[in-house]
């Protein structure tokens, strides 16, 4: 029996997400798999891969053949790396010791990029953030500097001013002119 390791999709339209699973190769997609391996959900960013590396070395190494994809993903995450190593320790190039040291360096390595690309994600979200919200403060203060302008009546500027303030005081009130006319 031709044993695949492949992508099984779950989930719902537009928001897949998969189950790594080794399956007879004649099986449907979505069908019957004889072990579940992981899952890959590619709506995350990054995407979250969990997988149990052993099982899956364990289908390579009887013979399993994983897809484009699941190689891919199988490769991400070590296990082709692990795989390899494994093979060295049959031959007798490599101790299982120092196969394993080597392969935990690796790991460490990975998880180490993996968190600095969510690091720079995380930062680069924050900085999205910090810059929205100076652009809201900068249109909250032109609002409000617009609001106060008209709130105020209209006074004339310079000179003029002085010389219309100085002409209403002179001028005689419209209720004196009145008293004087009735004597």
């Amino acid at each position: 029996m031709p044993v695949k390791i492949r992508l099984q999709r779950h989930g719902k339209k537009g928001k897949p997400f998969y189950w790594i699973v080794a399956a007879d190769a004649r099986a449907k997609r979505d069908g019957k798999f004889l072990e579940k391996l992981g899952i890959y959900n590619p709506n995350t960013n990054p995407a979250t891969i969990e997988l149990k590396i052993d099982d899956a070395v364990k289908w390579l190494q009887n013979g399993a053949q994983p897809t484009d994809t699941a190689k891919a993903i199988l490769s991400y995450r070590g296990v082709l790396l692990k795989h390899h190593l494994l093979g060295g320790v049959r031959k007798g190039a490599l101790t299982e010791e120092q196969a394993e040291e080597k392969f935990t360096a690796w790991l460490e390595e990975k998880e180490g990029k993996i968190a600095s690309k969510v690091g720079g994600l995380d930062q680069a979200k924050a900085d999205a953030k910090a810059e929205a919200l100076k652009a809201e403060k900068e249109v909250n203060e032109k609002r409000a500097q617009a609001a106060a302008e008209a709130a105020l009546p209209e006074t004339p500027e310079g000179e003029d001013a002085d010389a219309e303030v100085t002409a209403v005081e002179e001028a005689p009130s419209v209720e004196a002119e009145a008293s004087k006319e009735e004597e």
